[in-house]
């Protein structure tokens, strides 16, 4: 799959990132962003975010596409749940103040290409998965 045409700078350079990298330094590399997931702005309660239950662990999201051509993605998720605060870095980094228009042109399954089904089960990736769905379901008012 050619994901980097359809990617936003940003989110190809975290999967070219994860290209670069073989095997166990791949997990790494994930529990490395994990710690650089923005925290919440103070006006921003997680009991007034979206709940993705498709998550193992507890991970709330919230979308702003009040700029459509700068929206903005935010994400909680607990410090002991390393890989899908991960997961939800990857998207804040990728994504986070992209136009909507951009943000629902990734592919789906833009994270096959990151390499991790082989260092993470299938229940995580389908949170990872789910995450994005929530967000475009988010753009496209649904």
């Amino acid at each position: 799959m050619s994901t980097s045409t359809a990617l936003p700078r940003p989110l190809a350079e975290v999967v070219a990132d994860f290209q670069d990298v073989q095997g166990q330094d791949k997990l790494q590399l994930l529990l490395e962003l994990a710690d650089e997931l923005p925290p919440l702005p103070p006006e921003l309660e997680q009991a007034a975010m979206e709940p993705v239950p498709e998550c193992q662990s507890p991970l709330f999201l919230h979308v702003d596409a009040t700029d459509r051509d700068r929206v903005r993605l935010y994400f909680s998720a607990p410090a002991q749940a390393p890989t899908t605060r991960g997961f939800a870095a990857i998207l804040a980094v990728g994504l986070d103040e992209q136009p909507a228009e951009v943000i629902l042109a990734v592919p789906d399954d833009f994270y096959s290409a990151l390499g991790l089904a082989e260092l993470i089960s299938p229940l995580r990736l389908r949170g990872m998965s789910a995450m994005l769905a929530r967000i475009k379901r988010r753009l496209r008012g649904e």
